[in-house]
């Protein structure tokens, strides 16, 4: 990494919700709403767009806790925004508090916390578990 993350730094991640993000569900008059496991995509991208500016060439970054709480539905075509905010650094193990909004209300918050790896030692490991023929 070219540094520490600093406590306080904010990544975000903004998106308009689609069909593609709606719950698979919605009939019998359940309405079209975002479905969590979208939700939380976006909120991992928002706590890997705070880190991105620090990694280097070959660094990425994995997801390895997550703790969401998804407070509020939201309809088709209404915007929400995801944010990411570092609040403790152990090494290559960074802690985010992590919220999101849409235009009427906070719809979920929790804790996620991300750490920064080689891609190529991540890649070699996975040639491990990945059957040749």
């Amino acid at each position: 990494m070219k540094g520490v993350a600093k406590i306080g730094t904010v990544g975000e991640e903004r998106f308009v919700v689609s069909e593609q993000h709606l719950i698979d569900f919605a009939y019998d008059g359940m309405p079209q709403i975002l479905c969590t496991p979208w939700l939380i995509w976006f909120l991992e991208h928002a706590a890997r767009n705070a880190v991105l500016p620090l990694l280097e060439p070959g660094e990425s970054t994995v997801g390895v806790v997550l703790n969401v709480e998804h407070l509020a539905a939201t309809p088709l075509a209404v915007e929400v925004v995801c944010r990411a905010r570092v609040f403790y650094v152990d090494g290559p193990l960074i802690s985010f508090q992590i919220e999101a909004y849409d235009e009427h209300e906070e719809i979920a918050r929790g804790m996620h916390k991300l750490r920064v790896i080689e891609a190529a030692r991540l890649a070699k490991r996975m040639q491990s578990k990945t059957r040749q023929p």
